[in-house]
């Protein structure tokens, strides 16, 4: 009786665990994320209301909870990303972010990572010329796949074989990863977009397609 007692326990520990493993972890990622965008305008919107609870302590005090202001803080740094978003699409805003990247470009070291980063989201928005964005390739040995997404097509020095620059991103964080240079030939080709790409990605693999390919695909020889 008592092994059987024991495996039920074992049984309900593991449910249990699984049950709030995903909530823990979305928990986590959550507040994570609220932390950090309330930490951008955290120094900006504290000492405004700040001021605000002490010269009229009777009606706003409730200014000063650490809540209410990461809060506000929170809610100051989406707006700014909305806005942003909306003047992005108006002239005025596209002039803006022009005299913004001209002034960056005069930064040293700052114009490479900004140029950098600006190249590979508007390259990973584009459709690729002549190949898939999404692709597996070998990584890190031949028996294993990895998803990345191809940057650019460049040949051979001396051969003019193709090859291409993939960057693999890591889970669960996707901005950081490493720059492969595969031969075109040893690539899988694959029918994602780069949305299910990363949810791929981010969510360990959890959120797919049913089926996904793995061999690499034989190119037909014509014949002699």
């Amino acid at each position: 009786m008592a092994p059987m007692r024991k495996l039920t326990l074992q049984r309900l520990f593991i449910t249990g665990l699984l049950t709030l493993l995903p909530i823990w972890l979305t928990w986590v990622v959550v507040k994570f994320v609220f932390v950090l965008l309330s930490d951008i305008s955290h120094p900006f919107t504290t000492p405004v209301l700040e001021d605000l609870a002490r010269n009229h302590p009777a009606v706003l005090h409730w200014l000063v909870e650490p809540w209410v202001q990461y809060g506000i803080a929170l809610l100051a740094t989406l707006a700014v990303i909305l806005l942003s978003g909306l003047m992005a699409r108006r002239v005025f805003g596209q002039r803006l972010l022009r005299w913004f990247e001209s002034l960056i470009q005069r930064v040293p070291f700052a114009n490479i990572i900004y140029g950098s980063a600006r190249q590979l989201l508007d390259i990973l928005q584009t459709k690729p010329d002549g190949t898939q964005r999404v692709v597996l390739i070998d990584f890190p040995h031949t028996e294993m796949k990895s998803i990345g997404f191809v940057t650019r097509v460049l040949r051979e020095q001396g051969t003019g074989r193709e090859l291409a620059a993939v960057y693999v991103p890591t889970t669960p964080n996707p901005t950081s990863g490493y720059l492969e240079i595969v031969p075109v030939e040893k690539i899988t080709p694959t029918d994602w977009t780069v949305d299910q790409a990363m949810s791929f990605i981010i969510s360990g693999g959890a959120v797919s397609p049913e089926t996904i390919p793995f061999s690499v695909p034989q190119r037909a020889v014509d014949p002699a």
